[in-house]
C-alpha cells in the first residue's frame, strides 16, 4: 500500500511558493513544514518536497512524474493554469490521451526543480 510520494527540491521557499497554490487547486492543503521538508495531504501527509539527504542538488527522475486524479475537466485546466502562473512549465497542455483511455484527461507540468506532475480524470466532460 503506497503511503506517501516524495521528490526533491533544491529550494523549500521555491516549493512552498509553486506546491501552496498548486496543491490548493488539488484539494490538498500543507500539512509538514520543517527544515528539511514540506508535504501536502488532506488529513496526512501524501506528497512531499524535500531536501536531498546527501546534500547534494535535487534533481528530476528520468521517467519519474506524479499524477494526481481529480474529479472533472475543469480542475485538470485549473491545475494547469494555477501550474503555469506559479512558476511552473508546461509539459503537455490538457487534453485527451486516448492511448490511456478513451476518458482520459489530462495535463502535465514540470515544476521549478524540473520535476514532472500531473493531474487527471475520466470524467467524460
Amino acid at each position: 500500500m503506497l503511503h506517501h510520494v516524495s521528490l526533491g527540491t533544491s529550494d523549500l521557499a521555491r516549493a512552498r511558493a509553486f506546491y501552496d497554490p498548486v496543491m490548493r487547486e488539488l484539494g490538498l492543503s500543507r500539512t509538514l513544514d520543517v527544515d528539511e521538508a514540506v508535504g501536502y495531504g488532506a488529513g496526512i501527509t501524501v506528497f512531499s518536497l524535500n531536501l536531498p539527504a546527501d546534500g547534494g542538488a535535487a534533481t528530476p527522475g528520468n521517467g519519474v512524474h506524479i499524477a494526481f486524479e481529480v474529479e472533472a475537466r475543469a480542475a485538470v485546466e485549473a491545475f494547469f493554469r494555477v501550474a503555469i502562473a506559479s512558476g511552473g512549465s508546461a509539459d503537455g497542455a490538457p487534453g485527451l490521451r486516448p492511448e490511456y483511455d478513451r476518458h482520459y484527461y489530462a495535463a502535465f507540468v514540470r515544476d521549478p526543480d524540473g520535476n514532472k506532475i500531473e493531474a487527471l480524470t475520466f470524467a467524460a466532460a
